[in-house]
């Protein structure tokens, strides 16, 4: 084999992550790359899982065409498309972590949001090289989009009215970087893209840009990431599962990105399971042809072995049990597996087992999305009781029930099933079950749920406290002197109800409120400015009362006290007069009473 054959051997496929918010075109710049289309397939359009797909370099000098003039030992690139919501914050540190360089993909017309704030300071902690692609060019106004095009040669074809508009999108887009520590540039006018961060406008609908992009990152890998990508050929090799799935004629199969050394048919190795780690021989490497994506792909070519970086189907027996986004390896003794198992066994407990005595129930298909959502959580402020990978059954109806908080007995379930039995369990135990495929949108109708639920108690709360009241008893209307007195009252301020106790301006008890009766009928409460009849207890009109006193409603002090901290301000102004001095008396021997 001559020597440059060796050397290009010796450099493994650049893993590249694509990171940016939703909905800004991640994977329709993917799908314009592969020619594909993966976004109408995905839950909602969004991508809930990574997928890979391997561009060998032919195709990229075949998009490049027109700008071609580089030298180049990587065999191509293996992009790997990363969710964008923000709850695949652990997902995409993974992918972040694995990724030897990165795409920030941004709407150059909505500039930066949450995920892109998030995408960032992945990318900062894990020092990932990046490109940022200023997506959506055609949608600015003025531009002529011309397909496939570079984006110099677009560029050159636009009116000024244009090419202005870009410039001054292009420019916030390169202040909203340097606020957070990057110096960037329009990739044309970098002299040293090691210290200045390249910005391509794109089009990923329209192509155009992309022969651009595609050689900034293929320039970057050769000259910046050469050393980082000569690969150990006699290395162990080294991956992520992506998914586990059920393929006809193959029995249950794994995606897999391999990110380091090799893997050959007949290797043993280990693998994260639901409950123990999978130690097995690899009957099958299966790979998409070239430019295909991983998870639309059915016609797989048969390889005897594989070199990072790649993109890989895995057959072999017992992978029922294993958990996607656990990671795998070669092992060749028992040490190499007990050292694996230890390794596991860390990263599930730090993962699961960070749980509350009280909290929600949590269920996802993943590891990556399981730890996602944790996240998610706790972000939130929201307590978890359980989180586990797998499907919902019985028992974890029953863990949820046990909360004591009525807001708590609920069970999240992200892309698994509901096991038979599963509902009658949840009505009988009074549990609510949240279940979808969208980790956003799972999240969002939760916490408005619990908002809601919130406000209702709440407001039954506040419908349980004693109000302040201020009434004026009328002299003319004394209907009857003792057991009860009956005499007519004006409520001046606040509310009266039935059952209250009622105060003289100097403190003293007067007695209960037994009923009241407005124009002949009974009546429960009785508001500002109404008149009425009302009968007391345990007090004679011409002794303990003259029948023409104004009295305070005696509001308990537990319930005055939440009254001063939270809704003095949703009181009208004479009730807040009449509550205050109503405190003045209570103060009077007690400074602190009701504090």
């Amino acid at each position: 084999m001559s020597k440059k054959k060796e050397e290009a051997k010796a450099l493994r496929t650049p893993i590249v992550a694509v990171l940016g918010h939703v909905d800004h075109g991640k994977t329709t710049l993917l799908d314009r790359i592969r020619k594909s289309k993966v976004v109408a397939k995905e839950a909602g359009g969004i991508t809930q899982h990574i997928g890979a797909t391997e561009v060998p370099l032919d195709v990229i000098k075949q998009i490049c065409k027109d700008i071609w003039k580089v030298e180049v030992k990587i065999p191509g690139l293996l992009f790997i498309d990363t969710p964008g919501h923000k709850a695949f914050t652990n997902l995409r540190r993974r992918g972040g972590a694995l990724a030897d360089l990165a795409i920030l993909i941004v709407d150059i017309n909505e500039g930066f949001k949450p995920q892109t704030e998030e995408a960032l300071s992945i990318l900062r902690t894990f020092k990932t090289p990046f490109v940022v692609a200023a997506n959506k060019i055609d949608r600015i106004p003025g531009w002529q989009s011309h397909e496939d095009t570079p984006f110099m040669k677009s560029y050159a074809m636009q009116e000024d009215f244009a090419k202005q508009n870009l410039e001054n999108r292009l420019y916030n887009l390169i202040a909203e970087l340097y606020q957070r520590g990057f110096s960037a540039e329009r990739f044309d006018r970098i002299s040293d893209f090691t210290r200045t961060v390249a910005v391509v406008p794109i089009s990923a609908l329209k192509g155009e840009g992309i022969p651009e992009l595609l050689l900034i990152l293929v320039g970057l890998a050769q000259r910046y990431l050469e050393k980082n990508l000569r690969l150990h050929i006699e290395g162990k090799g080294r991956g992520t599962v992506l998914e586990v799935k059920e393929e006809r004629g193959l029995g249950v199969t794994c995606d897999a990105i391999l990110y380091d050394g090799t893997l050959k048919v007949g290797d043993r190795i280990a693998i994260a399971g639901k409950d123990e780690v999978i130690v097995t021989n690899v009957k099958a490497i299966l790979k998409p042809p070239p430019v295909r994506e991983m998870r639309v792909e059915s016609k797989f070519q048969s390889v005897k072995s594989v070199t990072a970086a790649a993109g890989i189907k895995i057959v072999a027996p017992n992978l029922e049990n294993v958990l996607a986004g656990s990671e795998f390896e070669v092992v060749e003794s028992e040490e190499d597996i007990k050292k694996f198992e230890e390794r596991v066994r860390k990263e599930y407990e730090e993962i699961a087992i960070r749980t509350d005595e009280e909290g929600v129930v949590l269920k996802t298909d993943t590891l990556g999305s399981l730890e996602a959502l944790i996240n998610e959580l706790r972000q939130e402020g929201i307590p978890i009781k359980k989180a586990e990978v797998g499907d919902v059954d019985k028992r974890d109806v029953v863990d949820a029930s046990a909360n004591k908080d009525e807001l708590n007995k609920v069970v999240l379930a992200f892309n698994v099933k509901l096991l038979p039995g599963v509902e009658e369990e949840a009505k009988k135990y009074g549990v609510r079950i949240f279940s979808h495929e969208i980790i956003y949108t799972l999240i969002e109708n939760f916490v408005k749920w619990r908002e809601e639920e919130r406000l209702a108690r709440e407001r039954q709360k506040v419908e349980a406290l004693i109000k302040p009241g201020k009434i004026k008893l009328l002299k003319e209307f004394i209907f009857r002197r003792s057991k009860p007195a009956i005499v007519g009252v004006r409520v001046l301020a606040g509310e009266l109800r039935r059952g209250v106790d009622l105060i003289k301006p100097d403190g003293t008890k007067v007695g209960a409120v037994r009923t009241m009766q407005k124009e002949g009928k009974n009546v429960a409460i009785a508001s500002a400015g109404d008149e009425l009849a009302i009968a007391i207890e345990d007090v004679t009109i011409g002794r303990q009362l003259e029948g023409d006193e104004e009295l305070y409603v005696d509001v308990p002090e537990r319930h005055a006290k939440v009254i001063e901290r939270d809704l003095l301000d949703s009181l009208d102004e004479e009730t807040k007069r009449a509550f205050k001095e109503f405190l003045e008396i209570k103060r009077k021997d007690n400074p602190f009473w009701g504090k």
